[in-house]
Order: structure tokens, then C-alpha cells, then sequence
């Protein structure tokens, strides 16, 4: 039986290369873009198998408009997001809200509007796009960080309470891939504070020195995804690329390390 992927965010990177791939293979794709005239282009080339509507994931209003009347949602993916770079000081709360309702609060409602299709169905499969930049932080990444760390814990507690009801869930941490997030239009802090030019200012330079260069290859990055939804793997997370082993191996070290080293305090913050 084919399978119905909701997919926001397709019009380029790993999105584009998912709904393509997905289609190749047999399925259907609803999937999401921004622009009228990219929806168009998709249901033209696509017709029958694939239906692209126009959303944008901050407004919540227009995902219930969207997602109510669709029958059947088995695998839902919450791709869409948005970059940004700057040190912690230098954003400004509207930047940093700004990054939460794309990358948090609209994969959350999104989420909330599939499940009681899912629920209904007892099957599904939520899969959200994370990155390794959701288990480690750097310098110069933190409000996206924290986005993604905020979306790695709503999905690590749903996959808990929805695991009996029949749906799975996945949460895919990319390393750097060769999509556009990196390019020029990365959105940053406007404002810049120079004693953090050898921290976040270091980081905000080889960001945007990667942009065409990352190790990631999407379409294989699309294949790795299906493979795991297609499959009897139930692990939670899914790293793609060879940067987020070390990365988030190096969080878990650290992580170690802070807990042993830290033991005893611990142990002796308890009533006698």
C-alpha cells in the first residue's frame, strides 16, 4: 500500500531531494512551499502522485486550514527551518523568536494537527528534522541551538507517549549537507559586538566559508531517511554524515565527564 508523506519545506535542499526521491519510489507527497507559482510548477510535474500547497509553518491558523481536510498522513516530516547565526548577546529577542516559530512552535503544530489522523489510524511515523547542532552547541549558533534543542525534546517525550498507539517517531541530525542553508541569505544578528569577534564571529566566518563545500550529499541523505521508515529500526535518532559521530560523540563525552567529575556534589544534595 502506498504510503502519504506530508513534507514541509520542499521547494530546495533536503527537502526537494526527500519529496523527489519519496515520489521515485512509489509514494505520494503533500508537500509544503512558500511561493504560489512553486506549487504550480510542483503539481504540474508531479500530477497525481504529488500535491504541493502554499503554508507557512509560522502561521498556525493556515495549518489547520491544510491539514484538517487531508484523510491520511503516514509519514509526516517536519523539514522546514530557518539558520541563524550570531552570539547569544548580540541577537535580539525578535530574531530569536523569529527562529522559534519556524524551527519549534510550527513543527510543534504541525505535529499536533497529523496526530489524531495518526491516532485514528493506531500507524504513522513522524519524522523531525533536526541537526547535530540539537544535541552540541558552538559559539556563534546558540539561538539555533536552542531551537532545535527545544524540538529534540518535545520529539524525544512524544515518541515516548505515542510508541503504544502505533507511531513511530525519528529524529534525523544532520551533519553540514550541500543544500542552501549556508548561502547568503543565512539570516544573522544585525547587530555585532567585537569582543565575540574570536568566538561566534569565528563561527559566523567558516559558516559561511562551507557554503558549497559541506560533506553532505542530500539525495543520500533522502534515501538514508525512507530506508529508516521503511525499516524495522526503531532507535530514535538517526545522524547523517560523518561530522555529527564525532560531534555528538563529543557531547556525550562531555556530558560523562561533567557527571563523574560532579558525583559527589550530587550524591550529598539529598535530605539524610
Amino acid at each position: 500500500m502506498k504510503k502519504v508523506w506530508f513534507i514541509t519545506g520542499i521547494s530546495s535542499g533536503l527537502g526537494k531531494a526527500l519529496a523527489e526521491t519519496v515520489l521515485r519510489n512509489g509514494d505520494d507527497v503533500i508537500g509544503t512551499f512558500r511561493k504560489q507559482e512553486q506549487a504550480d510548477d510542483f503539481n504540474k510535474k508531479y500530477s497525481g502522485s504529488g500535491r504541493g500547497i502554499v503554508l507557512d509553518v509560522t502561521d498556525h491558523g493556515a495549518i489547520e486550514n491544510n491539514i484538517m481536510p487531508i484523510e491520511r498522513i503516514d509519514v509526516l516530516v517536519n523539514n522546514a527551518g530557518v539558520g541563524f547565526i550570531g552570539a547569544i548577546e548580540e541577537a535580539t529577542l525578535a530574531e530569536t523568536r523569529k527562529v522559534f516559530e519556524a524551527n519549534f512552535f510550527g513543527a510543534l503544530k504541525i505535529t499536533q494537527q497529523v496526530l489524531p489522523k495518526m491516532r485514528a489510524q493506531r500507524s504513522g511515523h513522524i519524522v523531525q528534522i533536526s541537526s547535530h547542532g540539537g544535541v552540541i552547541a558552538f559559539p556563534g549558533f546558540g539561538i539555533y541551538n536552542a531551537s532545535k534543542f527545544a524540538l529534540e525534546g518535545f520529539s524525544e517525550a512524544l515518541a515516548q507517549e505515542v510508541a503504544p498507539l502505533g507511531i513511530r517517531t525519528t529524529i534525523v541530525e544532520p551533519g553540514p549537507f550541500r543544500t542552501q542553508f549556508a548561502a547568503a541569505t543565512l539570516p544573522e544578528a544585525q547587530r555585532i559586538i567585537y569582543d565575540y569577534a574570536d568566538t561566534a564571529g569565528a563561527f559566523r566566518a567558516k559558516l559561511k566559508g562551507v557554503h558549497g563545500k559541506q560533506e553532505g550529499d542530500p539525495e543520500k541523505a533522502a534515501e538514508a531517511i525512507i530506508a529508516k521508515v521503511n525499516s524495522d529500526n526503531t532507535s530514535l535518532r538517526l545522524p547523517l554524515g560523518k561530522v555529527p559521530l564525532v560531534t555528538i560523540q563529543m557531547k556525550l563525552d562531555s556530558i560523562k565527564s561533567d557527571l563523574e567529575a560532579n558525583r559527589n556534589i550530587a550524591e550529598q544534595a539529598v535530605f539524610d
